[in-house]
């Protein structure tokens, strides 16, 4: 059984601004809408790792639907918001301004300590994980091979419970676009 996940392509929207809370508290939301800039194509190494794919789950986030598609035009689509990023917020730290990727990091780390103002906390994050990795299993079970194309932090939170339950990783988790992670597992 082969588990493949592929974080997106770069989003349509500029990646590193600096800005305070409430700019990155927009930018978060510009996010979550942005689509798949026009110039970033998946890799032809990536294309062809999955051409022999007919089905490809996404994330309902544009940035990942439009990856899929570019990826796989010709393959069956299954979007689920089941599939969708661990969510950031923005905390109020007046008077400091960071770039965007800097200020995700913070959030993540308060995320992790329980600061989850009105969004998903860690725990259901992962319950939602765990169900993420039954269905790639299930699909894979069938067809020999899954392919997920959604978001870095969630595909490694997915990526911990199949090497939980007997997969080998091949590849790491990076925050690059297009990041490809595949998991193996004999049946």
């Amino acid at each position: 059984m082969r588990i493949i996940l592929i974080r997106h392509g770069q989003p349509h929207l500029p990646l590193r601004p600096s800005t305070g809370h409430a700019g990155f508290s927009d930018y978060i939301g510009a996010y979550e809408e942005a689509g798949l800039a026009p110039q970033n194509l998946p890799p032809q190494e990536l294309r062809e790792l999955v051409k022999a794919l007919d089905h490809v789950f996404a994330s309902d986030r544009p940035r990942s639907r439009q990856s899929a598609a570019a990826l796989l035009p010709g393959a069956v689509l299954t979007e689920d918001a089941l599939f969708a990023e661990a969510p950031l917020a923005s905390p109020r730290i007046p008077f400091l301004k960071m770039t965007v990727p800097k200020w995700a990091v913070v959030s993540r780390i308060l995320w992790y300590l329980g600061f989850a103002p009105g969004i998903e906390d860690m725990g259901s994050a992962g319950r939602r994980a765990e169900k993420a990795a039954d269905m790639l299993v299930a699909r894979a079970r069938e067809k020999g091979a899954a392919v997920l194309v959604a978001h870095g932090y969630f595909n490694w939170m997915i990526g911990r419970r199949l090497k939980r339950r007997g997969f080998v990783r091949t590849g790491s988790h990076q925050a690059r676009y297009w990041n490809t992670v595949i998991y193996e597992k004999a049946p």
